[in-house]
């Protein structure tokens, strides 16, 4: 009799265990930490005059930056000034990259442009984000004159070279798209052609600057 009872006691305990092991308490987890968030390239504000684009495809507004550009932002001025841009076009258009303007005009023909190049600046804190307008240049740092070109996306390799020790390298951002970004990405899904200073690059549609002015 008592190994039946020591039986049915064993098998109890048995049974039991299970449940009391789903009633116990859970350990505590501590939940992973969010992945970090890489904030988005970004310029400081800009301060200097602005500039209105008026082009055949809408108009465009530059907030230039003469405290950290000074000198591109000189050079610019002064050929907005002598109207050097009105009657010319947009001669560039690098879709997902770039649109370019400054000497030229419809049919190729070419303006003359000043001897005297302006100093590259490209080491002013300023990138080559999305919406930027910077001065083209030919190969040597210092040679940048009436040609500038506005990025249509992020074009981090365009900056100066951080190992550069002075400036030498990159091209220099003077001014950023106020208004207008929409027209600026028209202008760079149009059609291309080679019938431009840029094979391949020049729109087939010559798209006309009307005149480029100071506004404020």
């Amino acid at each position: 009799m008592r190994t039946t009872l020591f039986g049915l006691t064993a098998l109890a305990l048995l049974f039991a265990a299970p449940a009391l092991a789903q009633n116990a308490e859970p350990e505590a987890v501590n939940p992973a930490p969010p992945p970090a968030v890489m904030a988005a390239p970004s310029n400081p504000p800009m301060t200097g005059p602005r500039i209105l684009i008026s082009t055949a495809m809408g108009d465009i507004t530059l907030q230039l930056d003469s405290v950290r550009a000074p000198k591109s932002v000189a050079n610019i001025l002064d050929y907005v000034k002598r109207k050097h841009y009105d009657g010319t076009i947009v001669y560039r258009v690098a879709p997902g990259f770039v649109i370019q303007m400054g000497s030229w005009e419809a049919g190729g023909k070419g303006r003359g442009v000043r001897p005297a190049p302006v100093a590259l600046e490209a080491n002013n804190g300023l990138s080559n984000l999305r919406g930027t307008v910077a001065l083209a240049r030919e190969e040597g740092p210092d040679t940048a004159k009436a040609e500038f070109f506005i990025n249509l996306v992020d074009n981090m390799n365009l900056n100066r070279n951080p190992n550069d020790p002075g400036n030498n390298t990159g091209y220099a951002v003077f001014g950023q798209v106020i208004a207008g970004m929409d027209v600026v990405d028209a202008i760079g899904k149009v059609p291309v052609g080679d019938n431009g200073p840029m094979p391949g690059q020049a729109p087939v549609t010559p798209i006309l600057i009307k005149r480029i002015a100071v506004v404020k």
